[in-house]
This record gives C-alpha cells, sequence and structure tokens, in this order.
C-alpha cells in the first residue's frame, strides 16, 4: 500500500506540470491581455477599475502611450521576460505555494482565494451534505420497493430536477419567493442581512441559514438524480446475488439481510466517492448561481479572472484546483482498500 501511495505521488508531479504547462502556452496565445485591456481602461474605452490604480501616470492624454511608456506597462506585469523564463519561475514559486499577485485586485492570490472560500463552502457544503443525506435513503428506498408506483413516481420527479438548469431554477425561485411577482419570502441576495452584526447568536444563524435556502435549494436539486440512481442500482445488484437468498433462506428479517449484509456491500461505491465529493465541496463554486444570488464566491472570481485576463489568479487556482483534485483521487483509492478489503494494490502488476 505504501509503494502505492508513493507512487501515485510521483505521477502526481508530471500530471500537474502537464496541466499547468498546457494552459499557460494556451494563454500566450489568447488575445486581449492584461496589458491590452489596461491600455483600454486609461484610455477611458473600458472600466476604470482596481488594475489603472497608480498607473495613471503612464497614460499621456491625446498622446496616447508611446513605446517607451508601453514596455513600462509590460515590466510591471512582467511580460519583458520570455515565456519560458517566465513559467519556470512560476513553477519554483508554486514549490511554495506563493501564487503571485491578481493584476486586478492587487493583493495575493492565495489570500484572495481564502477570502472567496466562505461563500464556496457554504454554498458547497450543504449542498453535499443534504445530497448524500437525500439521495441514500431514497436510493435504498427505492430499490427495496423497485418497479413499484413509489419507484416510478420518485424517479420520475429526481429526473425533471436533473433536467432542469439550476440557473432556471433559481431565477425561478426568485421570483415566486424572492419578492417578485408571487410573495416576498426569502432573501434576494448575499449570504447575511444588512443589520447581521446587530443580530444575536441565535438570529445570526437563523438569518444565514434563511439566506441559504434558495441558492442551496437550486444547486442540490439538480445533484438528486445521479446519486439516487447510482444508490438503488448498487443496491439492487447486491440484493440479486446469492448471499442475499442464503440469508433469507436461514431466516433473517428483511431488515437485518438488509442493512446488515447487503448495506456493508452495497455502499462501496458511495463511500469511496465521498473524499473527493468533500474536497469539491470546499473549492467547488457554481458561477449561474453565485451570481444570481449575488454570492461572490470562487465561481464568480474565476470567471472574472478569465473575463479580465488576469492570469495569475487564473494559474494559480487552476494550481490549488488540480492539486486537490490528484489528492481526491488518491484518497479515493485508498478508501477502496479500506472498505474492500479484497483489493489489493500490491498484487497489481504493471
Amino acid at each position: 500500500m505504501a509503494a502505492y501511495i508513493l507512487k501515485r505521488l510521483l505521477l502526481m508531479i508530471p500530471t500537474l506540470f502537464g496541466v499547468l504547462l498546457i494552459t499557460f502556452i494556451v494563454i500566450q496565445f489568447v488575445p486581449g491581455g492584461p496589458v491590452e485591456q489596461l491600455v483600454s481602461q486609461l484610455k477611458g474605452q473600458g472600466v476604470q477599475g482596481e488594475a489603472s490604480a497608480g498607473l495613471q501616470g503612464l497614460y499621456r492624454g491625446a498622446q496616447g502611450l508611446d513605446s517607451e511608456r508601453l514596455t513600462e506597462l509590460k515590466a510591471y506585469y512582467g511580460f519583458d521576460k520570455p515565456a519560458w523564463q517566465r513559467f519556470m519561475e512560476m513553477l519554483g514559486n508554486y514549490l511554495t505555494f506563493n501564487l503571485g499577485d491578481s493584476y486586478f485586485h492587487h493583493q495575493s492570490v492565495l489570500q484572495l482565494v481564502l477570502s472567496k472560500l466562505p461563500v464556496s463552502i457554504s454554498l458547497g457544503m450543504w449542498t453535499f451534505f443534504l445530497t448524500y443525506l437525500i439521495s441514500v435513503p431514497l436510493g435504498v428506498a427505492k430499490a427495496v420497493r423497485d418497479g413499484t408506483p413509489f419507484d416510478l413516481a420518485t424517479s420520475t420527479l429526481i429526473l425533471i430536477g436533473y433536467s432542469i438548469p439550476g440557473f432556471v431554477l433559481g431565477i425561478t425561485l426568485l421570483v415566486l419567493f424572492g419578492g417578485g411577482s408571487f410573495w416576498d419570502v426569502f432573501p434576494l441576495r448575499g449570504l447575511t442581512s444588512d443589520n447581521w452584526e446587530e443580530l444575536s447568536v441565535f438570529g445570526k444563524v437563523l438569518d444565514y441559514l434563511w439566506h441559504m435556502v434558495l441558492p442551496v435549494t437550486a444547486s442540490v436539486v439538480g445533484s438528486f438524480a445521479v446519486m439516487t440512481m447510482l444508490t438503488k442500482n448498487s443496491f439492487l445488484e447486491e440484493i440479486r446475488k446469492q448471499y442475499v437468498l442464503t440469508a433469507r433462506a436461514k431466516g433473517l428479517s428483511e431488515n437485518a439481510v438488509l442493512y446488515r449484509h447487503v448495506f456493508r456491500n452495497a455502499i462501496i461505491p458511495l463511500i469511496t466517492g465521498f473524499p473527493g465529493a468533500f474536497l469539491a465541496a470546499f473549492f467547488t463554486g457554481s458561477l449561474l448561481i453565485e451570481t444570481i444570488f449575488s454570492l461572490d464566491g470562487i465561481g464568480l472570481l474565476s470567471y472574472d479572472a478569465v473575463m479580465k485576463r488576469d492570469y495569475p489568479v487564473v494559474m494559480g487556482t487552476l494550481y490549488l484546483f488540480t492539486l486537490i483534485g490528484l489528492v481526491g483521487k488518491l484518497l479515493t483509492d485508498i478508501c477502496y482498500v479500506l472498505v474492500d478489503p479484497r483489493i489489493q494494490f500490491e498484487s497489481v502488476r504493471q
């Protein structure tokens, strides 16, 4: 097991290097880089934002930017160096988790990501736990009642929910319950109210939960179908095996057969996917959900970074997410061994 883990850790290095290299190369050919965007802002053709702070002296009114000023601007962003040198410096910094500074926010990329995490964690964790807490029992119930009206009705409902995009459901919920054309029940935006600091501890908890109802509902409904059907199919496969017939023939009750024998085998595919899904819940941001409900999270940050060509944020978040994804895959494999002793990685021959 130790040898397998070491091998996987070593394989992460070329994988991570390849992802960063391909993305870096693609970035070099994308038009409208940060220099071009800042020049446009300084000329008044774009929105005056944080990026132009402290650089207005480079612009000379009607004269625009001469070649010397443009060279200074490229040096400011580090584009005066060859691409290979910038890439190697970036890799060296990433080894110590120095992700650089954002071009447009003027702060560390790592600090910027950490500042956005509470929003994405709130949305991701609630979605994650509610999906497992509802889908697993529902999948078990559907497997036990396979082919019954209950199974058909629940399958229809979850497939309808799966077919509705999350942002469409979010807009519908806002119209119905956010003070649109119908009922003013839930708040429209943010995680907390304006008077949150004045509320008691219990009031703060209620206020936070009240703000999370609509975005979490819009985010979680589409996740039910995959997890529920995976649970149902896994249980159906185990229920039809010979050991279940033997257990029933010995006179065990249906609950004893289901939860003492079937459950621990059927739950393996769900448990093994737990680490990856759990890690993803911390860093997964839904752009459309965050935009609809005015939640300033990772999804919105990543979108703005791509649109503004904020390359340190693009590369830094890609590095973090890829690294976390690789670790999640490794934890998934380790979980396979922990929950199913039949799997032995040492016996695998390359």
